[in-house]
């Protein structure tokens, strides 16, 4: 008899082997096997293996500070409750370096969970701190906050440095650095006009990027010594206001202080502080920086170049509105491809009387029909060198530069082309280059005098004719530098 799909063929007597499929009677089987095997093995306990252990959980490195105690209403003090999570993070150690001396945490984080906590005191890392990251959240300081300190402190006591540097093991020696990017991410922070947003001292590659400090009475991010940090992406200001604040003229404290090398500020806006940036450190790049701080008029700087004889900065693509740019003797200064409105300018100021290396070029100028010069000097300077101020457009300015053209037409034997209006040093034409043209004879000309930023051209006889004059303030000597 032919079987039916799934089902064990009949015999011939017609008897039934099995009414189940086949594949029931392969699983009742199995199961009878098992359940004998389990009766066998029941008398002798000892022989059944033991299952392996479960391996052990790491416990993850984020430290919410809500889980400290922290109040995330900002109705009572969090302070050591922070404190506390900061040093935890800082103390789990990976048992690897960064830097000579500094902890690599792992990208162990500090996440303040969305809340608003009033602090007392500083938040600060402790030396030898690196690859951490304190996140999410704003700090407020109370009433009672020093005013000397600033809401998170990457500065160790020396005593804290000491130890750090005594602890390191044979194979790491000690090195300058106290901190190695750490990161500082989504914070607002309100210092409540007690004392500064953030400090970092004597760190490496440290990010500070999408935060939001106000209300400080100092800094709002200082950095002193150190190398290599990044704040981006972020808005400061001493009050919170978007432009012609009635209290503009009593804005106070200074929105970057950098006193260290090779810093980069990129993408930031500064809309209230008495100097947006304040710069006493060389290498330092600014980029997309936007600073309305406090107007000019009312004696406020966008960015202060505070390094005589060694700027080696660089600003470009920026926004200076209504307040600009000083740099005390510059030497290896560019300023290129920004706007300044409001009469917004770039002064000079001599110290030493020292000028070199210096480019401002490819910018744009907008004013109110002031008289304001683009480029202006305060102060008399001796030692230029390789200054080119050159290609710059103004409405509603002064045009200044350190190059210039003209042409004078007349009938007679002398042409006198005067470039005082134009040329930014005074009494300082180095290069000059001219051609006369003239319908009416073949003469023999010449250059006179270069004197007062005024050149003088004459002819052996009388001609009527243009002379086309072209100047550079080069240094005396002609060399202009390659």
């Amino acid at each position: 008899m032919v079987a039916a799909a799934g089902r064990i063929d009949i015999s011939e007597d017609g008897s039934i082997k099995n009414y189940y499929t086949q594949r029931q009677w392969a699983v009742d089987a199995l199961t009878r096997r098992r359940a004998a095997e389990l009766v066998s093995s029941s008398t002798d306990v000892s022989s059944t293996p033991s299952p392996p252990p479960l391996p052990s959980k790491s416990k993850p490195r984020i430290y919410h500070v809500t889980e400290y105690g922290a109040d995330p209403t900002g109705k009572a003090d969090s302070t050591k409750a922070i404190r506390k999570a900061v040093a935890d993070a800082c103390a789990a150690t990976t048992g690897q370096w960064l830097i000579a001396g500094v902890n690599n945490l792992g990208g162990a984080e500090v996440h303040l969970d969305g809340g608003l906590y009033l602090i007392d005191a500083p938040i600060t890392l402790p030396a030898g701190s690196g690859n951490i990251k304190i996140h999410g959240g704003s700090l407020r300081a109370s009433d009672d906050f020093p005013t000397d300190r600033y809401l998170i402190e990457l500065s160790a006591s020396p005593n804290v440095s000491s130890q750090t540097n005594t602890t390191i093991g044979d194979g790491a020696a000690s090195s300058s650095y106290n901190y190695e990017y750490v990161t500082l991410r989504g914070l607002l922070l309100d210092a409540n006009y007690r004392g500064g947003g953030i400090t970092v001292v004597d760190g490496l590659r440290t990010v500070i990027d999408d935060c939001y400090i106000v209300h400080f009475a100092s800094e709002a991010v200082s950095v002193l010594s150190g190398h290599e940090t990044l704040i981006r992406a972020s808005f400061i200001g001493q009050h919170i206001t978007a432009g012609g604040d009635p209290g503009e003229k009593n804005f106070s404290g200074t929105g970057i202080s950098l006193a260290g090398n090779d810093n980069i500020v990129t993408d930031v806006v500064i809309f209230s502080a008495g100097v947006g940036i304040l710069v006493s450190g060389q290498a330092n790049i600014f980029t997309g920086v936007h600073c309305y701080n406090k107007a000019t008029g009312f004696g406020g700087t966008g960015i202060y170049l505070k390094l005589p004889g060694l700027t080696q900065t660089r600003i470009t693509n920026c926004y200076l509105d209504y307040t600009g740019i000083v740099a005390e003797d510059p030497v290896q200064l560019l300023i290129s491809s920004s706007f300044f409105l409001g009469d917004a300018n770039v002064v000079l100021k001599s110290i030493n009387g020292v000028a070199k290396g210096v480019e401002i070029v490819d910018n744009m100028f907008a004013g109110g029909d002031s008289g304001i010069d683009i480029v202006a000097l305060e102060g008399n300077f001796t030692d230029v060198d390789q200054v080119n101020v050159n290609r710059n457009t103004a409405k509603g300015m002064t045009v200044r530069g350190t190059a210039a053209r003209a042409a004078v037409h007349g009938n007679g034997t002398r042409w006198e082309v005067d470039f005082s209006p134009v040329l930014l040093f005074p009494d300082r034409i180095g290069n000059v280059q001219y051609a006369l043209q003239s319908d009416t004879a073949f003469c023999r000309h010449a250059l006179r005098t270069v004197s007062g930023n005024a050149v003088v051209i004459e002819s052996d006889v009388a001609v009527q004719g243009t002379v086309h004059v072209e100047v550079n303030q080069a240094p005396a000597n002609g060399v202009i530098g390659v």
